[in-house]
């Protein structure tokens, strides 16, 4: 055993420094053992890949011996939700426990930051969509007289989807870097080099993968530096470097650009250039791309698979591109000679010439291994996307080793920077050449250290969901088991007499008994649908059954945020709340919604969560598996089934004193051989099969019963 794993072994004792900080820390063999090969991984290098079942406390197991190892560390997270918890409640926390002097920064995207050039050029322009947007920037501006970091999450009340977010934030494309006049005072410029000085850095996946694709830079100083990398919420590392390390172009590209370049034009370079009819051009095109797609269906995924996407004239399409290419040429050639004038002139130029190379990829034909789909809601947006990141990542962190004259090394990660942080190098270049010789910089005796942790990594021990399209198939790979006794603490019910989700009524007996064990329960109920359809249908069905009960009110997934949403659930809790609750949600309340104790005791699903089999990327995935032999239900659809059932039956049981009730409505889960399989993937719940004994227990439940029928 290394001195690290005997140093991170006497933390986790019932007298070790965090039972003397928490009273309500206690042993866990699975924290412990989690935490010893997290400390192997640290000590020897290498990948290890963690799933770590509810209740085990893996921020903890991978915290202590990370900071014990004396290493720079970086934490990705895939939200900004645990991003803030980490850095603000657990991080301290152990630091506390561990008395250790580590420097800890915290670093978000630049859209998470107050832009002070951005907010005095929307106040001069007076450009606003309405007048409370009027009296949000107001509030904003007096913020901005006292806030320290400029993070827009210290504001209570400004909404993720607010029209004034897009006129106070820069983004890579309109970021004027070193050439902007409030670049000392940037509160991204701050954030990014405390990071640079910091022992331990929490960022998000996004973040990581922005930077991999010189869509978004910052930590090219950073992240080679960090001898030890850990990945939580790893389960969506996939999903977010597919999405980031892609390409996209949309009509709102093309409407931003023509609002900056008419107002760069009115600002600085009055009669110097038709702006104005510039700009109109630059609408129309986007007016033409929307036209096209008038009579699609909002929010529907078009497949891409020939010149033109499905249902599209190709040459009205070819058209359309080639109109809007020549239109992003004329007007680069306009602007060129004005980029010396300012620097907002340079800053536009590099966007048409990018937005040029983006539409000729997809002028050409689609690349082995790769998908093209388009996306029509408010607007339209061309996506190419690679089917996963195994090749961009795997190599990188598991080798081997690339040719002479490659870059990077196996192991590193590469990234790029744009105008804002070449400054920053410039100006730190001599810090960076003490940096590289300091405690901090990797040595070649002390090779890379990768840890990737979830919950929820796959289905079976292999963990090869996660794995394999993510390039670790050769990591080291441990499952550490909850601690929850599951068989008394919850039951799982599937009614034998509903219909099959293929049916027109499945939905409504879906309402039904979700209504009779919301009545049950008094409310405390979650449900959670696979599609917005059924979002729709059971949460109106709901209201109308539940409304002679006012006491239960039935929130519904965008009435607000999942923080609020999540806040009010939790509210029925408080002592003396006169209310109840159910909610009925989808897509990213499967994970991520925590409501431990009394307030969440029914989760209820309405089918089998397989990914929707005409989505573009879902049946490129299929085809490949095709070419190579294999089955896509056995080795796709049911792995993706498995992995999604198990995040929602997940927010039932969040701690051990929970009970409760998991209610899958489709029969398929117990009348077919792979529902056998799914239900595998479950915790080991108890069983009931009669609906009466159901709901008399559920009622149990409610009346403080110790140990209710149904358990």
């Amino acid at each position: 055993m290394t001195d690290l794993s005997q140093a991170v072994e006497r933390i986790f004792t019932p007298d070790g420094p965090l039972a003397q900080v928490d009273s309500h820390f206690r042993v866990r063999e699975g924290q412990t053992q989690m935490a010893l090969a997290v400390a192997q991984t640290v000590a020897h290098g290498g990948a290890l890949v963690v799933e770590a079942g509810t209740g085990v406390g893996k921020t903890f197991a991978y915290l202590v011996p990370a900071l014990l190892s004396g290493e720079r560390v970086v934490i990705s997270t895939a939200t900004k939700t645990l991003q803030d918890q980490l850095f603000g409640r657990d991080l301290p926390a152990v630091i506390r426990a561990l008395k250790l002097p580590a420097r800890m920064a915290l670093l978000k995207g630049r859209a998470n930051y107050l832009c002070l050039y951005r907010m005095a050029l929307s106040r001069q322009e007076g450009l606003f969509p309405d007048r409370f947007v009027v009296t949000l920037l107001a509030k904003v501006e007096k913020w901005s007289q006292q806030t320290l970091t400029g993070d827009l999450g210290e504001l209570v009340g400004l909404d993720e989807k607010s029209a004034l977010l897009p006129m106070i934030t820069s983004t890579r494309e309109n970021c004027l870097g070193s050439e902007c006049p409030d670049f000392k005072k940037c509160y991204v410029s701050q954030a990014r080099k405390e990071a640079l000085a910091s022992d331990v850095v929490v960022i998000n996946h996004h973040l990581f993968f922005a930077d991999m694709s010189m869509k978004e830079s910052g930590m090219s100083e950073l992240l080679p530096n960090a001898r030890v990398v850990i990945f939580d919420e790893a389960h969506q590392l996939n999903e977010i470097g597919v999405n980031f390390l892609g390409v996209q172009m949309g009509t709102s590209q093309l409407l931003d650009l023509a609002k900056d370049v008419l107002a760069t034009g009115e600002n600085t370079a009055r009669g110097m250039g038709e702006w104005r009819e510039m700009a109109s051009k630059l609408e129309l095109a986007a007016k033409d791309w929307r036209g096209l797609f008038a009579k699609t269906e909002r929010l529907s995924k078009l497949a891409w698979t020939q010149l033109a996407p499905d249902g599209v004239n190709e040459q009205l399409w070819v058209d359309v591109l080639n109109g809007t290419l020549a239109l992003l040429e004329e007007m680069a050639d306009a602007i060129e000679p004005l980029t010396a004038l300012a620097p907002e002139w340079l800053r536009l130029q590099e966007r048409l010439v990018e937005l040029q190379g983006i539409l000729v990829v997809f002028q050409k034909p689609l690349g082995s291994g790769y998908v093209r789909w388009l996306d029509v809601g408010a607007g339209v947006r061309l996506v190419q996307a690679p089917l996963d990141i195994a090749e961009l990542l795997g190599p990188r962190i598991m080798g081997p080793a690339p040719k002479e004259g490659a870059s990077p090394q196996a192991g590193e990660v590469s990234l790029g920077q744009d105008a804002f942080t070449q400054e920053i190098q410039e100006k730190q270049e001599t810090e960076e050449t003490q940096d590289d010789n300091s405690e901090h910089s990797p040595s070649q005796a002390s090779p890379r250290s990768w840890i990737f942790t979830s919950a929820t990594l796959g289905h079976e021990p292999k963990l090869s969901w996660f794995t394999e399209p993510c390039g670790l198939t050769q990591a080291r790979v441990l499952q550490v088991q909850s601690p929850f006794n599951y068989a008394k603490q919850a039951v799982l019910f599937v009614p034998k007499d509903i219909v099959l989700p293929s049916d027109p009524k499945h939905s409504e007996m879906v309402s039904d008994l979700s209504a009779k064990v919301v009545l049950a329960l008094q409310g405390r109920t979650l449900v959670l649908t696979t599609t917005l359809r059924a979002l729709k249908e059971i949460s109106e069905r709901l209201k109308s059954l539940l409304l002679e009960h006012p006491h239960i009110e039935v929130l519904t997934q965008g009435e607000g945020s999942k923080h609020e949403l999540m806040q009010r659930f939790r509210s029925a809790e408080e002592v003396g709340a006169k209310r109840s609750f159910v909610l009925v949600a989808t897509a990213t309340f499967w994970e991520g919604f925590d409501v431990p104790g009394d307030a969440l005791q029914a989760v209820v699903i309405d089918k089998l969560p397989f990914p929707p089999p005409n989505d573009p990327m879902v049946v490129a995935r299929s085809k490949k598996l095709e070419e190579l032999g294999l089955s896509p239900f056995n080795h796709y659809f049911l792995a993706e089934a498995g992995v999604a059932l198990k995040q929602g039956a997940g927010r039932l049981i969040r701690r051990e004193s929970d009970k409760g009730v998991l209610v899958v409505c489709d029969k398929r889960l117990v009348e077919t051989g792979y529902g056998k399989r799914l239900i595998q993937a479950l915790p080991p719940m108890a069983r009931v099969s009669q609906e009466a004994t159901l709901l008399e227990g559920l009622k149990r439940l409610t009346t403080g019963a110790t140990k209710p029928a149904i358990c």
